[in-house]
């Protein structure tokens, strides 16, 4: 089994090797951001991708939509610093089978991948109860309406890139990404781009 692991941490990328180490029918393995990461998915056809949220160029839930866009039939897990049950939703959203944080026991890291490479999904029960208890909560947060680009230009303008970055990043026109900024900013209630940047750090999207 090839699982592709993309983040931009090597400590992470190591301990990722370290914990599927006693797996001697897995194969690691790896890049360190969302372009490289979908590079080497195509090239190499991994079992099971293993994606950071907050990585360069794109987030783990872009690339999670771009590999599902070439293949439909593939599994991804979401790997992340961050416990908020609203982001397990988010992964779930995009189409990935799996949630992890990074904080998690590392024998629940080799439980997940199996278990998601086998065609099944993975939540760790402490979250999917999380989950489970939040999910009207996160229906009342104000970014619940935003769909899942409009999410990811609100997060590259919270790491401060310029709307041509956006755009080469997202893939569409810098149009388009002025145009959808304008479209945050009605739904968000904010007047200035300055608003949307704290709005993004504040929802933790950075």
């Amino acid at each position: 089994m090839r699982v592709l692991v993309v983040d931009d941490h090597p400590i992470v990328i190591s301990g990722c090797r370290a914990m599927l180490a006693g797996e001697t029918d897995v194969e690691v393995i790896e890049a360190a951001d969302a372009e490289t990461g979908y590079a080497r998915f195509c090239a190499d056809q991994p079992d099971l991708v293993v994606a950071d949220i907050n990585l360069p160029g794109a987030s783990g839930f872009e690339l999670t939509r771009r590999v599902l866009k070439r293949d439909p039939h593939a599994r991804v897990i979401i790997f992340s610093m961050n416990e908020d049950a609203g982001f397990a939703a988010r992964a779930i959203e995009c189409g990935a089978r799996g949630f992890l944080t990074k904080n998690d026991d590392p024998d629940l890291f080799v439980e997940a991948v199996r278990a998601v490479a086998n065609g099944g999904q993975y939540l760790p029960p402490r979250l999917a109860e999380r989950l489970a208890f939040q999910r009207n909560a996160a229906q009342a947060s104000p970014l619940a309406d935003l769909t899942p680009r409009e999410e990811e230009i609100l997060r590259l303008l919270g790491h401060g890139r310029a709307l041509a970055e956006i755009a080469d990043a997202v893939g569409v026109s810098y149009k388009t990404v002025a145009n959808t900024c304008a479209l945050l900013k009605r739904k968000l209630r904010a007047r200035t781009s300055a608003d949307l940047v704290r709005m993004a750090v504040e929802r933790r999207l950075t």
